[in-house]
């Protein structure tokens, strides 16, 4: 069995070392890296991995938010190039690892069934206490059980979708954001060798703010996706945008408070598995001196405790009038449809009558149908 990892990454330098070195501790036969344009460090970090001859760097300075096309391409070259029979296009904030921690990626999927052709893996977001830069290994250790109802409270639609693994194919489509495959799935492996992504898309104030701009403009030159009014990722653009970011990115960190009742409650988790896992792996990381940094301290820089609280009481304010305001838009926009269907309705009334009627003009019942749903409309729009 061959497995290989496809990553696209851009400006993640507080994280990549990590996950490249997580990543070949699962033994794939390869990991092939496309670089988006990164012009924080994070270029070169990846270069010496190549120079050692552990990842396929690839190049792709374009940013149109064309993730789709790119990691289409490198999950197809997985099959022509490396004949993989398992491919994992991943995240560079994305920790891939078995849900049984004894095994490794490769002894999970040497007991997956190919028959299976595709299948999902959960993702789950670790959160914990916000900084103003660093990648907070030792402080992201709480695992967000949230439910999508609370989580809308804070300005996120809901947990993270599953992620898809596929088999190889040389015609493969991967959709934008590596969450579906066109590639039919037929079930699930077994839970003994189940997966899981750990997820940490919420690093640090630096991370967060420079994540949520470059995706948004990114989208905004896009010739091809629209992103619809909910999209997670430009809901947070126009927040950046508003200047109302920051309060955004204090709420959806639990406080101190909130994670002892959340562990009471279930809706948090303690687990400092990746933490610790990191740490082991540097003895016998490839490049030590790279991801030695990522586990101190030192450079994170927390916020003051006053300050997050202050920011997260005026994230709350903001996000109850996004809820007021959407709640508006929603009905304008019933509105809008309602008038399009009435409008439809009178037209067919009138072609109707005229057939009815023989008479190419538009009769006085006709008229008068027409007078009677326009004040239908009228009074709709107004309730």
């Amino acid at each position: 069995m061959r497995f290989v990892v496809t990553v696209m990454v851009r400006d993640e330098i507080d994280v990549i070392a990590a996950v490249i070195e997580h990543t070949l501790a699962q033994e794939p036969d390869l990991v092939v890296v496309t670089d988006n344009g990164s012009v924080d460090g994070t270029t070169e970090v990846l270069q010496r991995y190549a120079d050692l001859g552990l990842v396929e760097l690839h190049h792709d300075p374009v940013h149109r938010k064309q993730q789709h096309s790119v990691v289409t391409a490198m999950a197809r070259r997985a099959r022509t190039e490396h004949a993989a029979d398992w491919v994992l296009n991943i995240d560079a904030d994305e920790f891939w690892v078995p849900v049984d921690k004894r095994l490794t990626l490769r002894a999970a999927l040497e007991r997956t069934p190919l028959s299976l052709n595709a299948f999902t893996v959960p993702v789950t977001n670790l959160v914990g206490r916000p900084a103003v830069r660093g990648s907070g290994f030792s402080r992201l250790v709480w695992r967000d059980l949230r439910s999508d109802e609370q989580l809308q409270e804070i300005g996120i639609n809901a947990q993270p979708t599953p992620d898809a693994v596929h088999r190889g194919e040389p015609d493969v489509v991967v959709a934008q954001g590596n969450h579906f495959v066109s590639i039919e799935s037929n079930g699930q492996p077994d839970p003994d060798v189940a997966l899981e992504v750990l997820h940490v898309p919420w690093r640090s104030w630096q991370q967060f703010e420079q994540k949520v701009l470059h995706a948004g403009r990114a989208y905004e030159a896009s010739p091809d996706l629209r992103p619809s009014k909910n999209h997670h990722g430009m809901k947070d653009y126009r927040r950046a945008l508003a200047g109302r970011l920051m309060p955004a990115y204090m709420l959806r960190q639990p406080s101190p408070a909130e994670l002892l009742e959340g562990a009471r409650e279930g809706w948090f988790r303690e687990d400092r598995w990746l933490h610790d896992h990191l740490a082991g792996l540097q003895a016998g990381a490839h490049a030590p001196d790279l991801l030695a940094p990522l586990l101190a301290d030192q450079d994170d820089e927390p916020f003051d405790a006053s300050f997050v609280e202050a920011q997260a009481a005026l994230g709350r304010q903001f996000m109850e009038l996004e809820r007021e305001r959407d709640a508006e838009r929603d009905r304008a926009d019933e509105n809008r449809a309602l008038a399009r269907r009435l409008s439809r309705q009178r037209d067919e009334a009138r072609a109707q009558l005229r057939l009815a009627t023989g008479q190419a003009p538009i009769g006085v019942e006709a008229k008068a149908l027409a007078r009677r749903a326009a004040r239908g409309v009228r009074r709709r729009l107004h309730r």
